[in-house]
């Protein structure tokens, strides 16, 4: 069963970077269609970018364009979520989800996703 681990989350300032990181030890990511969601308190989960597993393709939730990229890391097994001009409206938690091959992944819907890691909390506040 493939068990996802994200890190990397904190505090950090409005303005300021996060690097996150969906790792899948035991199991190779590239075989994955790998999405990002966020949940705030008392929010529906959102998505918020995704990569494909093969030709890089990627899509952003309009909130985070220009400020998100999410890339694949195939020497360390990892997806990233590099976060910058962070927003204090970008507090969450942060989950990596994956699956084969979701259907229409620009509509970010969780149920496309089976696998799912437990969370990293990113909180902006000065």
């Amino acid at each position: 069963q493939l068990q996802l681990v994200e890190s990397g989350g904190g505090l950090v300032q409005p303005g300021g970077s996060l690097r996150l990181s969906c790792a899948a030890p035991g199991f190779t990511l590239s075989y994955y269609a790998i999405a990002w969601f966020r949940q705030a308190p008392g929010k529906e989960r959102e998505g918020v970018s995704w990569i494909s597993k093969s030709d890089g393709s990627t899509y952003y939730a309009d909130s985070v364009k220009g400020r998100f990229t999410v890339s694949r890391d195939n020497f360390n097994n990892t997806v990233n979520l590099q976060m910058n001009n962070l927003k204090p409206e970008d507090t969450a938690l942060y989950y990596c989800a994956a699956d084969v091959s979701p259907p229409l992944p620009q509509l970010f819907r969780p149920r496309d996703y089976a696998y799912w890691g437990q969370g990293t909390q990113v909180t902006v506040s000065s």
